[in-house]
């Protein structure tokens, strides 16, 4: 770590002298520098007589590059924007700086400006007709799209871009692109190809050596390993590499892991294991001013301390739902809709159907990475095992009884009352407690609320008075019994609604995201919604 920080030091200390002198000596030693750390592949060097602007183009656009790498992202935006004011419009090497912008907007979690970025670089690669950038590009742009939620855009995107990286026939290229396809199988639900990718990865990164690359694609593995409840196979990749990516100074993965790792402990019940990493890396996150992941640190840790501490967790909750607010803004989804209606309609018209689909930005390894997490990431950690399986189904049924004794206003008939399943036993006065709960979370989910503040507050009672009441009434949990309503409702919905999409559904049933619906719903149903609509 302090090596780290002595060559920060150095090269900012080199780039100040720049900034300052503007020559060409100053600039050559910053290149020196950038050279002798092994980021450049070869030496650059300017002559006496190269323009002033050259040199701030150049410099400018190394040092945000340089910066973005150290994960300095104010400072590499900073030079970033100074960099793009020097490129002519018409100048194809504007594409790389744009580029790099779009990754730095990513990482700040300013998706409406990355986004801006992206389509202006993907308005100059794809004229070029150069393999390897096409498919740089296109890599980064499905990074977007999966970080804006779209992830069935962004696998078109990827696809295509796999198929650009077979034709450029560059190892490290298509190993990059193959760990962002991980990624997006990943959010997608579909862990199986997701591992496939990754595993495909790994292959060709041992191939080439690149061993801190390798370390990367090994949590690309360990994400998938994951979404196949192999959760003691993850915790053993991110005990591995968490060591390597904090001895190479890669902090922003390094932080990523932990979350991670966190994440595999939560599955197992070792809910106090996890707590250290994540507040690691929510503090890492923090300092980083990286939002996007910050938040599925204290998602996290909301989930560890659910059971060890409910004041705690209330806390991360609150906080959780503060950074999430600040996160995303309507006009990032909407910039992000209305860029995908324009690259399908106008950018592309010379490319195939497929092509037209797909857009622009960057050169950055590290892009793959930043969407680790996109990684579809947090809201896994609420596993349930067979016999909890069974036992939401069957409450499931009771709900759907009393959804029938609500719509019929009276009690529970009397051939209601001998179906297996249901509570024959219950109290009126019990029966028509919970009755009035179905009715408030059904009114909460249309607008998206279903917390246990929101539903007590419809009740006139205090949240734990509430809790106590709903044990003795059903011997439930208010978080069991609100997701037997959401997903009785989402069956009906699937099977019944099929113009609907997921995401329409899963907001309908009072998600905000279709990835956290995703998971709960496979967590009951043992299948994915779209494989529950096709079967």
């Amino acid at each position: 770590m302090t090596f780290h920080y002595l060559l920060l030091a150095a090269v900012t200390s080199l780039l100040s002298q720049f900034d300052q002198k503007q020559d060409v000596a100053s600039a050559n030693q910053f290149f020196q520098q950038l050279h002798q750390e092994q980021f450049t592949d070869s030496p650059i060097q300017f002559d006496t007589n190269t323009p002033k602007d050259s040199l701030q183009q150049q410099v400018w656009y190394w040092a945000a590059e340089w910066l973005y790498d150290q994960q300095q992202y104010q400072e590499a935006e900073h030079y970033a924007l100074k960099a793009v004011q020097k490129y002519h419009p018409q100048n194809p090497e504007i594409a790389d700086c744009q580029n790099t912008l779009a990754c730095i907007y990513v990482r700040l979690s300013d998706f409406k400006k990355a986004a801006d970025y992206a389509r202006q670089s993907v308005e100059v690669v794809m004229r070029s007709g150069n393999h390897d950038d096409i498919s740089s590009s296109l890599n980064t742009l499905a990074g977007i799209y999966m970080a804006g939620y779209q992830a069935k855009e962004a696998e078109k995107i990827i696809l295509q871009a796999i198929d650009h990286a077979n034709q450029a026939d560059n190892p490290g290229r298509k190993a990059i692109i193959l760990g962002m396809a991980s990624e997006i199988y990943h959010t997608l639900g579909n862990d199986q190809k997701a591992l496939t990718y990754a595993e495909q990865a790994m292959k060709i990164e041992e191939q080439l050596g690149r061993q801190p690359k390798l370390a990367i694609r090994m949590s690309q593995k360990g994400s998938a390993l994951l979404g196949l409840h192999r959760y003691k196979e993850a915790e053993d990749i991110y005990r591995q590499i968490i060591p390597q990516l904090k001895e190479i100074g890669d902090y922003h993965s390094y932080a990523i892991a932990l979350n991670r790792l966190g994440m595999a402990l939560l599955c197992q019940e070792r809910k106090k294991e996890a707590i250290p990493y994540y507040r690691e890396a929510a503090n890492l996150f923090s300092k980083m001013g990286d939002l996007y992941n910050e938040i599925h640190s204290h998602r996290g840790l909301y989930e560890s301390y659910w059971k060890l501490n409910p004041d705690s967790a209330k806390m991360e909750l609150d906080y959780f739902d503060l950074l999430k607010d600040s996160l995303y803004s309507q006009s990032s989804a909407e910039a992000l809709s209305r860029y995908n209606a324009e690259f399908g309609n106008n950018q592309l018209q010379q490319e195939n159907e497929e092509v037209r689909q797909s857009h622009r930005t960057t050169i950055l390894v590290g892009i793959a990475f930043i969407l680790l997490l996109v990684v579809g990431g947090w809201w896994y950690v609420r596993r349930l095992h067979q016999k909890e399986k069974e036992h939401i189904e069957a409450l499931m049924s009771e709900i759907e009884v009393l959804k029938r004794e609500i719509a019929e206003d009276k009690l529970v008939t009397d051939q209601a009352e001998q179906q297996e399943g249901t509570t024959t036993q219950m109290a009126d006065e019990d029966r028509k407690f919970l009755m009035r709960v179905v009715e408030v979370v059904n009114e909460g989910m249309a607008v998206g609320k279903t917390n246990v503040e929101y539903i007590a507050s419809e009740l006139n009672m205090s949240t734990q008075t509430f809790r106590r009441r709903l044990q003795t009434a059903a011997g439930e949990t208010p978080k069991a019994f609100v997701s037997a309503i959401q997903m009785e409702k989402a069956g009906k919905l699937l099977k019944n609604n099929s113009e609907l999409t997921i995401l329409d559904i899963a907001m309908q049933c009072g998600f905000e995201e279709a990835s956290s619906f995703t998971h709960t719903f496979k967590r009951v149903y043992g299948i994915s919604p779209s494989q529950f609509r096709n079967g």
